[in-house]
């Protein structure tokens, strides 16, 4: 590893990920086969019938029949009712193993004991909530202060997509400007003002359906990794009034799918001192994950503002949280402040005693069990056998990981130019052949994040990393061109 603590043994070559990430999308769809395809579509209906059941009244209640994103699999959502460390365990009794881990916050893995029973005996004791002040509050804003020198002040809220939103009223507030600057492509919830250039970079506001035009005025994209787009858009805001923050995923966009290279971080920090804007590192995913100091500490790169979310709370409800320098996170402290504008920050089950306790215990653990480099090891040990397995059925498939944070480019349906001719029809294909091959993985026994992304836990043994690539060797021998 190159630090302790940290999940990175060694960062990835961004041009070679790029480079094969082009060769996938110059070559056609390779799909499962389709008989092959059958059967696995066979299996949800066959050995998941109560799931089918469930969904298909939940469809009468739920829109859609789900209520997360993330639930959201084809050729219908599986209904999980029991997960332990690195396996879950659906409504009919069949078994998986869990690269998902709630979409990343498990670095324990799932339902880990020790915090389990912390968390029992509080409820026990004090309840869910009380509206008033718990002693794990303070505990728990030590403890990411103690992991996180950038920050000084630590409030905790309701979710990362919160967090975005007290980050970008406080930027603004503390600087007088009103621009907002993302990379293309990145997530940072689903506020208003940050549904703008989800997915793939330069689509500005495609999908920002039922939002006004006016609520995005403000935001603006910068094509990822590319510190000349970046910096036009800083020396043109400097123009028209200045850049208020920039706001980026530190590993990359959407969970590092778009990869960045070691040292973009540092280039980006410096031209925010250059230009007079806030920085603001979105931890929700790397912190506590990249390592114990998040992907700030890996870099080396200290931000004004740093997003926490999904491993803050250790997998438990209301996951967010927002930290930063004190001259900053005094424009949120609770109550009138006197010499200081307010910008204003709710949520009555934020910071409740079970999170806060929850959130306090987990980062102990993963100190006490180093678990960012075990879970680290897993990913490339998973990552390195993906590999051999692509190399081996010669296929275009493209496998690269930032540790724990595994990538499996099959389809590469957010790499599609979609305003070319023909991109949008390309991009449905790529998508649909992107929710095939995560049937055929469950259909194996393999839950994974949209069939494109594994999260790795300390739960994951070599024996479970080696039994999962075995797992997909298994669809990887159906796939079309495979002999």
């Amino acid at each position: 590893m190159e630090k302790k603590g940290y999940s990175v043994s060694k960062w990835h070559d961004t041009k070679e990920i790029y480079e094969q990430i082009d060769n996938l999308l110059a070559q056609p769809i390779r799909r499962v086969k389709r008989d092959a395809m059958n059967k696995y579509l066979d299996y949800f209906h066959t050995r998941c019938k109560k799931s089918k059941e469930m969904i298909t009244e939940a469809k009468e209640h739920i829109p859609g029949g789900v209520q997360h994103n993330l639930a959201f699999n084809h050729p219908f959502p599986i209904v999980i009712t029991k997960v332990d460390g690195p396996y879950m365990y659906d409504i009919d009794g069949n078994e998986y193993i869990d690269f998902l881990q709630a979409g990343g916050p498990t670095i324990l893995g799932s339902n880990y004991k020790p915090v389990q029973e912390k968390v029992i005996e509080l409820i026990k004791e004090c309840g869910p909530v009380t509206g008033l002040f718990h002693e794990y509050e303070l505990k728990i804003a030590k403890e990411v202060k103690k992991h996180f020198p950038s920050v000084e002040l630590y409030r905790m809220l309701g979710s990362g997509t919160e967090s975005v939103m007290a980050a970008i009223r406080i930027a603004r507030l503390a600087t007088g400007k009103k621009k907002i600057i993302k990379l293309g492509g990145a997530y940072h919830g689903w506020s208003d003002q940050m549904v703008y250039g989800l997915h793939i970079p330069n689509t500005r506001g495609f999908e920002a359906h039922g939002i006004p035009g006016k609520c995005r005025r403000n935001t603006q994209e910068a094509y990822p990794n590319k510190l000349h787009s970046l910096e036009r858009v800083l020396r043109f805001n400097r123009l028209r009034g200045g850049t208020a923050a920039v706001i980026v995923e530190p590993v990359g966009p959407e969970s590092g799918t778009r990869p960045i290279d070691k040292d973009y971080n540092k280039n980006i920090r410096e031209l925010c001192d250059k230009y007079g804007a806030i920085l603001i590192f979105d931890e929700v995913v790397s912190g506590f994950r990249i390592g114990i100091g998040g992907a700030q500490g890996y870099f080396d790169v200290k931000p004004d503002l740093t997003i926490f979310g999904k491993i803050i709370a250790g997998g438990y409800p209301s996951a967010g949280g927002l930290g930063g320098r004190k001259d900053l996170m005094e424009h949120i402290a609770a109550g009138l402040q006197s010499g200081k504008k307010r910008a204003y920050a709710g949520g009555t089950l934020a910071a409740n005693p079970i999170s806060a306790l929850a959130g306090y215990y987990t980062i102990k653990e993963i100190e006490r069990t180093n678990a960012c480099e075990v879970a680290g090891r897993a990913g490339d040990r998973l990552t390195k056998g993906l590999k051999e397995l692509i190399r081996h059925y010669d296929l275009p498939f493209v496998a690269y990981n930032q540790g724990s944070i595994c990538h499996l480019e099959t389809a590469g349906t957010m790499f599609t130019k979609i305003f070319r001719l023909g991109g949008m029809k390309e991009m449905k294909a790529r998508k649909h052949m992107m929710e095939e091959m995560g049937a055929a993985y469950m259909a194996e026994g393999l839950v994974t994040l949209a069939g494109s992304r594994m999260y790795t836990s300390l739960a994951d043994t070599d024996e479970i990393i080696d039994e999962g690539l075995n797992r997909f060797e298994s669809v990887f021998k159906n796939v079309e061109g495979v002999k």
